[in-house]
């Protein structure tokens, strides 16, 4: 009996599947599809690579307002990630154009990453609905880890704001405002509601009960009169109508 053939060594042109680079983009099933604008490209950058390394997909990189448009309008990503202060005049053209994001396409989350806080423009910014929207601000980012978690509750509808942002608003509110009726608990509790916090993260936060916070929002709801709808949605009508209030 004699041995079959040899197989033919393998050639470098059939090899086995070219690996991909290191650090090369990846597009995992089901990932958050992100556009990121700010014009200083190595903070870009470094944005771009920690999403990556967290199975988002960064389908564009701009620094100007008027690309961030664009790429919205092309890519159709599930959420922005905008800088306030953009070319050409590095005022609020970031934060005009997250405006206009939220006005002709609404189904997209639109988070601002600044250092800078302009809470005069946060009405406009929420407009008719706290859904998908978030303020943070950089040197208070805690860590990656919570910067992700925040992409992800924007990207899902929910909200995330800095507690310098909710502190503002509340040193701002006025005396007529729908919240007067609110205990200072309950402004406590709805304000750590603003900053995307769940109730048992506020227990947490506030050194009380899990059934204590839920006590203190099922009165938010019942002193704001808030339609009864499920818990999700009134609490998102809460959280707008704390924003509404710091007109």
């Amino acid at each position: 009996m004699t041995d079959p053939p040899a197989s033919p060594p393998a050639s470098p042109m059939t090899g086995p599947p070219a690996v991909r680079p290191a650090g090369a983009p990846s597009r995992p099933p089901g990932a958050i599809r992100v556009v990121l604008a700010d014009d200083a490209v190595l903070i870009r950058e470094a944005i771009a690579g920690l999403l990556r390394r967290n199975d988002f997909e960064v389908v564009a990189q701009v620094g100007d307002p008027t690309s961030l448009v664009d790429a919205v309008a092309t890519a159709r990503p599930d959420l922005a990630v905008v800088d306030i202060r953009m070319p050409p005049d590095h005022r609020t053209e970031g934060l005009d154009a997250a405006v206009a994001l939220r006005r002709d396409h609404p189904q997209i989350g639109v988070l601002l990453l600044s250092q800078y806080l302009e809470s005069h423009h946060l009405p406009a910014l929420f407009g008719g609905s706290a859904r998908g929207v978030g303020y943070l601000l950089k040197e208070r980012v805690t860590g990656p880890a919570g910067f992700v978690e925040a992409l992800r509750r924007v990207a899902a509808g929910g909200c995330a704001l800095d507690p310098d942002v909710v502190a503002l608003m509340l040193r701002n509110r006025r005396r007529t405002d729908p919240l007067a009726t609110l205990s200072e608990r309950e402004h406590e509790v709805l304000a750590l509601m603003a900053e995307g916090r769940s109730n048992r993260a506020i227990s947490e936060r506030m050194f009380i009960t899990h059934k204590t916070v839920e006590a203190h929002v099922r009165s938010i709801f019942t002193r704001l009169d808030l339609p009864p709808e499920p818990d999700n949605h009134r609490r998102v009508l809460a959280v707008l109508t704390y924003l509404r209030a710091q007109r």
